[in-house]
């Protein structure tokens, strides 16, 4: 049975991550407007704080297991901002590919580096089978060529996880993961890239000209095969399966600051919500406001439902493909109503609703669009191939 109730440490935990949200959002406009700049690894203030992940080292079986309090600690840091941490986090997407796909001897070779993933491409958004990034073996080296961009973390990571094709006309069968290197020949990261929304985040454009790279960087490399690695389109679009759901907890934190912050505005206003009255006994404004708040719930449910599956081993995929949707969904959705509940007070930039809306809308499009999760979830539960629903 899943239960989500929480212990007396887990709330200890939480209660530090608002804690410190709070902190973080007094740095959130300054790094927005000024998107140039990076956010800093750590804040003046973080000497006065615990790190929350400290506080798990006291973690018994009692508590709530660890992949639902990831998603819960997801949802409460970006409650306060998405971009603005106390402390620089110490890992990325292609860090998840590695442990996913990786041998043993490369996670120990990597295991301490910040990892980027590159996959989107200027011609290649969503279909990822499309990837015109080439991978030639030559010798005991594999040569690169080809232009990512909107990679996160990408400029102040160590390396990349880069999605390139051994065979174009094989599509996703000839796609490969590959550990790319900042310094080796070849590589250079173009430039950050400036943004709608997250605007302090890292976001980084980057090209490969003939850079070449060790044979072993192929991700799970299998020495029997030269061009075989375990790092495939299949296994690595897994990784995808528990980092869905912690978008959706992302996207989900950034929504309920903005209901709590207009919930907050309108009380003042003398507008509180009636509980205990029938839908039609209440007002517009205080429907909105009860409906906002159920999608917020619906959708963390969602994600912490996905995110117990795959703590407890079990297969997520159309769990997981359901939380990004809803979540992302809802991030989007909630933060657009909150605003227009706000009216002028939504859009000024004394406050951060208008940037929580913005920063929101990311979350529906990060590691597949709701688009392509509806897809994949059609064909989980109606058996359709891809090329039935194309």
């Amino acid at each position: 049975m899943i239960d989500f109730e929480l212990t007396e440490l887990d709330q200890e935990i939480l209660a530090e991550v608002r804690r410190q949200a709070l902190i973080c959002r007094k740095y959130a406009r300054d790094l927005d407007e000024n998107e140039a700049e990076f956010v800093p690894k750590e804040l003046p203030e973080a000497k006065d704080f615990k790190n929350p992940f400290s506080l798990m080292s006291k973690h018994t079986e009692h508590d709530t297991p660890l992949s639902i309090m990831a998603m819960l600690v997801a949802a409460g840091a970006s409650w306060g901002d998405y971009s603005v941490r106390m402390r620089e986090d110490s890992g990325g997407l292609g860090n998840a590919a590695l442990r996913a796909s990786g041998t043993p001897e490369q996670i120990e070779r990597w295991k301490d580096k910040r990892l980027a993933m590159a996959i989107t491409e200027p011609s290649c958004g969503s279909d990822s089978k499309a990837i015109q990034t080439t991978a030639v073996l030559d010798g005991d080296e594999w040569i690169i060529n080809g232009e990512k961009i909107f990679v996160t973390t990408g400029c102040r990571a160590d390396g990349v996880v880069v999605w390139a094709t051994l065979d174009k006309s094989a599509g996703r069968a000839g796609i490969k993961s590959f550990i790319i290197m900042k310094g080796a020949p070849g590589f250079e990261v173009t430039h950050k890239e400036k943004k709608l929304g997250i605007r302090a985040d890292d976001t980084a454009a980057m090209v490969f000209k003939d850079c070449r790279i060790a044979r072993d960087h192929l991700l799970g490399l299998n020495e029997n095969i030269p061009k075989q690695g375990a790092g495939g389109f299949r296994a690595v679009m897994k990784t995808f399966n528990n980092t869905r759901p912690f978008v959706a907890a992302i996207g989900l934190g950034m929504a309920q600051a903005a209901l709590d912050f207009t919930r907050d505005a309108l009380a003042r206003e003398g507008v509180e919500v009636d509980w205990d009255g029938g839908k039609h006994s209440r007002s517009a404004v205080q429907q909105e406001l009860i409906e906002i708040e159920a999608e917020i719930e619906a959708g963390m449910l969602d994600a912490l439902h996905a995110s117990w599956l795959s703590g407890n081993g079990a297969p997520n995929n159309l769990e997981a493909s359901i939380a990004k949707a809803k979540g992302g969904e809802v991030a989007r959705t909630a933060t657009s109503r909150c605003l227009e509940l706000l009216g002028g007070l939504g859009i000024t930039r004394d406050h951060l609703a208008e940037k929580w809306f913005r920063d929101a809308r990311i979350t529906d499009i990060y590691e597949g669009t709701g688009q392509i999760q509806r897809l994949i979830i059609a064909r989980e539960i109606l058996g359709y191939s891809s090329s039935e629903l194309s």
